[in-house]
């Protein structure tokens, strides 16, 4: 069931993605038929959010029986009283699933309207309020404590301060306006606070503003997924190379009971900031985050030995995390993707020259995780066969857990490869709505399905390094 249109490209990319979901490889092995439907669901669920709120525990701080005792008194509190449940994953025993009903059809517009950005919007259909920021245009007269309908301009044509925006607007819900319109568009330039709380969201999911910020950390499951396929060890040394903003880094470091020396790098310096507020926030000392170029980590000379940060010698880790940087395409919602072609082709050599450092700057016997949020072949399948042509030494490896299905078919791999990699297809699930009275039908072993199914789009590979005979 559709709510929203199916996600819109750009004609190139648009072009470029038909044929990588329509290639030679996968039409033999599903036929038209069902390839063009599994194609056509996935640009539907794109554009949708996920049916499951995935939080992550920190059980560095706190066990997942007591934060979940926590979340539902704070979620009966948000929603006044009704009950949702939160759920224990059975494979992933440190995060909770909290469902998300909607989309509720039945939500009456206000005549006061308030425009946000297509970013601050997919935001909201995750359980946020409105920032200030995020605020294009509003009605004419809307004051502090009105009623207003809130719309998310997705193609980024409505003007800042407008005071009517007649083009292309998706309705979110309702909420109070906490301000006037004069003092959203002051200028003083005030560009922090809360501008909307919602109060009758189209998809109502919890807010995480504030709530527990040491104890829980707001992460897609496939997320959650990639750091327990690296499987860190207490006293072991890990690389995350490219970790902004540190959901992962994070991660890392409590699955090795903070023992051991967690290395992050970003190269950009506000967000190598936000890893140390990440790290800090949740109590994890064993985490260096640098502001350092990954492509330029490996060090061609030899090193001072009081110097802990990069460019590394070869073989200094022991397992490393390449989450790549990537076109993004599987990040969901997302209802107009606006990068052109030659940006989403841009990211392959980035991703290769990220691994093959990646590969020089790990032990022998050592574990390389691969991963990306997006759907294509050239920055996933493609990247794995490049890989294991290019580094006679790797060895894709199995994973586990095992959530996700096989890898897609396109790039050459054999079964038994495809089958090693985990590809997170939105489309695997149906996409449904959710109301109050099928919740309470639902058993929480169809609700943890549907979270392994109904998630974003992502993509993981786990390589062995072998050791030199």
């Amino acid at each position: 069931m559709s709510f929203f249109p199916k996600i819109s490209f750009q004609c190139e990319v648009e072009e470029y993605l038909s044929k990588v979901f329509r290639n030679n490889e996968l039409i033999t092995a599903l036929g038209t038929k069902e390839a063009e439907s599994k194609y056509q669901s996935l640009l539907s669920h794109l554009s949708h959010p996920p049916a499951i709120t995935t939080v992550r525990v920190n059980t560095n701080l706190a066990s997942v029986k007591h934060v979940k005792k926590l979340l539902l008194e704070e979620i009966q509190k948000q929603f006044k009283g009704i009950r949702v449940p939160v759920i224990e994953h059975p494979q992933l025993q440190d995060i909770l699933l909290i469902p998300v009903i909607g989309p509720r059809q039945d939500l009456k517009k206000h005549e006061p309207e308030v425009i946000v950005g297509a970013q601050c919007g997919y935001a909201v259909l995750r359980g946020a309020h409105v920032y200030v920021p995020g605020i294009i245009s509003t009605s004419k007269f809307v004051k502090a404590g009105d009623l207003v309908s809130v719309y998310s301009d997705i193609e980024g044509k409505c003007k800042r301060g407008a005071k009517e925006f007649e083009g292309v607007k998706v309705f979110l819900g309702n909420g109070i306006s906490e301000l006037s319109r004069s003092d959203i568009f002051s200028l003083n330039g005030r560009t922090i606070g809360l501008g909307v709380r919602m109060t009758e969201p189209v998809y109502l999911s919890p807010s995480f503003d504030g709530v527990l910020p040491s104890h829980v950390f707001l992460q897609n499951l496939p997320s959650v997924v990639v750091s327990h396929v690296l499987n860190p060890q207490p006293g072991e040394r890990i690389l995350d190379m490219c970790a902004a903003p540190g959901g992962k880094t994070t991660h890392i470091a409590t699955l090795m009971c903070d023992q051991g020396e967690v290395i992050a790098m970003d190269k950009i310096a506000n967000k190598v900031k936000r890893i140390k507020q990440n790290a800090e926030l949740l109590q994890l000392n064993c985490i260096k985050a640098f502001c350092y170029d990954g492509t330029k980590a490996l060090s061609a000379e030899k090193r001072e030995d009081k110097q802990e940060g990069p460019p590394f010698l070869p073989e200094s880790f022991d397992r490393i995390l390449l989450d790549a940087p990537c076109s993004g395409m599987g990040q969901r919602p997302n209802m107009a993707y606006s990068s052109t072609l030659k940006e989403v082709t841009s990211y392959q050599p980035l991703q290769r020259k990220l691994f093959t450092v990646a590969v020089r700057l790990l032990k022998p016997g050592g574990v390389l995780v691969y991963s990306t949020c997006t759907i294509t072949l050239s920055e996933n399948e493609e990247q794995v066969a490049w890989a294991l042509e290019t580094f006679p030494c790797l060895q894709l490896q199995p994973q586990e857990p095992h959530i996700g299905g096989e890898g897609m078919r396109g790039a050459g791999l054999e079964l038994h490869q495809l089958k090693l990699l985990q590809r997170f297809d939105p489309s695997a699930g149906t996409l449904q709505g959710t109301d109050m009275e099928s919740l309470q039908d639902c058993r929480e072993e169809d609700l943890v399905s549907l979270a392994n199914k109904d998630c974003i789009g992502f993509f993981i590979a786990k390589f062995m390094k072998l050791k030199s005979k």
